[in-house]
């Protein structure tokens, strides 16, 4: 397998956290996002993925876009351990979890969005942390009177056990931390992503453990 991704992308970190939770080796391509290189652009990755984003997952003849797609893959090529519950009303509450911040909070942070805002819109970048703040602040605040529910320990957002919600939490808080979002109004989200963060898995995902970290 080759992940081509992008050290601080949260969609990239999210694969790398399932593959190391499934302990599926891969060989990581770096994929530099930011100008001048901006090799998202260039033709050689925009015949991977036309949309000129990351993740890409090649396995193979198979060549895999968007990361909650390529997570799900994994999960049917390497079930154990499982990232999704087996009863059906389990797995739409952990999709649910999921889909909150994979499509309502981190789109509207994503580094297009914020290149365009400071682009187009001649932002600040003190209204640009303010974006960033507004859209994490929504969502944490509905996550974090969900968990109080759907948490039966604690350190998990579902349950007592890894979920695909968990994979993507913990690249939010990091995003969310690396723009200076107030995170005090969240003790649960935080102490969720705190046990997250100590699980060799999910360190080895960090960002500053990526060979291209600078």
């Amino acid at each position: 397998m080759k992940l081509y991704g992008y050290f601080r992308s949260s969609a990239s970190y999210r694969v790398r956290i399932a593959l190391h939770l499934k302990d599926l080796a891969y060989e990581a391509v770096p994929v530099e996002l930011r100008a001048p290189v901006s090799a998202q652009h260039s033709a050689a990755f925009l015949a991977l993925n036309p949309e000129g984003l990351v993740p890409v997952l090649s396995d193979g003849a198979h060549t895999l876009r968007q990361s909650l797609a390529i997570i799900e893959y994994l999960e049917e090529v390497r079930p154990e351990p499982p990232l999704l519950p087996r009863e059906p009303a389990a797995r739409a509450a952990v999709r649910g979890l999921t889909l909150a911040i994979a499509c309502d909070i981190h789109p509207l942070n994503n580094l297009r969005v914020l290149d365009y805002l400071r682009g187009q819109f001649r932002a600040e970048p003190a209204a640009v942390d303010a974006w960033y703040a507004h859209w994490v602040a929504r969502g944490f605040r509905a996550l974090e009177t969900e968990v109080a529910q759907s948490s039966a320990d604690g350190r998990h957002m579902y349950g007592a056990a890894v979920t695909l919600a968990d994979v993507c939490l913990v690249p939010q808080l990091y995003n969310a931390r690396r723009f200076h979002c107030d995170l005090e109004p969240y003790p649960r989200l935080r102490a969720i992503g705190a046990h997250l963060e100590s699980l060799p898995a999910f360190a080895r995902a960090r960002p500053e453990a990526q060979p291209e970290f600078e």
